[in-house]
């Protein structure tokens, strides 16, 4: 099976093409610190076989958290407890990446005391009003995804991504959806483009040029004035310099109707990878061997997250190998379960 196959970008090789895609846990500490649950949950989809690992949304600030119990990077006492998450997924053949976020408008810490967007409009009615970010403020929220991504490397990462989808911060100056400012950060899509750009070029200043860095997109959302496709190529292709794999999701932006079934974000992804020669990441409710398989085999994607399924099963790589007959270098604790038969 050429989801078996091993997939090279930079210094990184992964041992097969699947992906734990960035799944937010929830189960952080009031401090943003990892809990044993997160060593639990990355460490046994390493034990199971999966290649890459995207650690969950993680904040860049305070403000930058999704929730309270999101997981954070901005101070150095981070780095050693994601550390040993990272060293034993490692040591267990995962290659292990980490998301940076800012959650803009959809941060809902009840920690702080107000929330930063950019442009004044709340997510629903659900949600806080968003303060309209000022230039001072940009510039701190750049050098913070500057400074979480040398902690990164510090933590032993081997691959980092930032987080430019799903209507947090960068998604949210990315669409004109939640983007009415009529600065140099509003209106054209250069404009729109301008903070992704910032945060890129000041990541790259930390982030070794040998290593991977990813970017996470909505490519599509849903509402017609928002972005589709197209237009996110055209994004992703004015910032192409910095990033060496496109991790290709949608919607997150606005409330819209989205029509899901396996495989639905497949297609934007394969016209990603087609105009912007990038390799990317394809997910959306991906389950069945044969439908990864067909992904990979086809050209439609370079690599498949599974995410939802591999939270039902650890062992999804290790369970599939075995099913189809692949030579498969079993973990030594399991080699009687899995090269039995019976």
């Amino acid at each position: 099976m050429n989801l078996f196959t091993e997939f090279q970008v930079k210094d990184m090789t992964l041992r097969n093409r699947v992906v734990l895609p960035p799944m937010d846990m929830y189960c952080a500490t009031e401090n943003s610190f990892p809990t044993d649950a997160h060593f639990v949950h990355y460490v046994s989809r390493a034990l199971g076989g999966t290649g890459l690992i995207i650690m969950e949304a993680t904040g860049v600030l305070p403000r930058g958290r999704i929730s309270d119990n999101c997981l954070g990077l901005w101070s150095d006492e981070h780095i050693e407890p994601l550390h040993k998450i990272v060293a034993a997924c490692q040591a267990r053949g995962a290659k292990v990446a980490i998301q940076l976020n800012h959650a803009g408008r959809k941060c809902s810490a009840k920690a702080e005391p107000y929330i930063h967007a950019p442009s004044p409009i709340a997510f629903s009615d659900e949600y806080r009003t968003p303060r309209e970010i000022s230039k001072d403020e940009i510039i701190e929220v750049v050098d913070a995804f500057r400074t979480a991504a040398k902690r990164a490397y510090l933590a032993g990462f081997d691959a980092l991504e930032i987080h430019a989808a799903h209507g947090y911060l960068i998604s949210e100056f990315l669409s004109p959806i939640t983007n009415h400012r009529t600065d140099e950060y509003g209106g054209s899509l250069e404009n729109r483009c301008r903070l992704l750009k910032e945060v890129l070029a000041a990541v790259r200043q930390e982030w070794p040029e040998n290593k991977p860095l990813l970017m996470r997109v909505s490519a599509e959302d849903y509402l017609p004035e928002g972005i589709h496709p197209e237009e996110m190529a055209d994004i992703i292709n004015q910032v192409k310099q910095y990033i060496d794999i496109v991790d290709v999701s949608t919607g997150g932006v606005a409330m819209a109707p989205i029509k899901v079934f396996p495989g639905y974000q497949v297609r934007p992804a394969e016209l990603i990878k087609a105009k912007c020669g990038l390799p990317v990441i394809a997910v959306g409710l991906i389950k069945d061997p044969e439908v990864a398989e067909e992904i990979i085999s086809n050209g439609r994607a370079d690599l498949v997250g599974l995410g939802r399924e591999q939270f039902r099963n650890p062992n999804w790589v290790l369970n599939v190998a075995r099913d189809y007959g692949v030579e498969y270098p079993w973990p030594d604790s399991y080699k009687e379960a899995f090269e039995a038969r019976k």
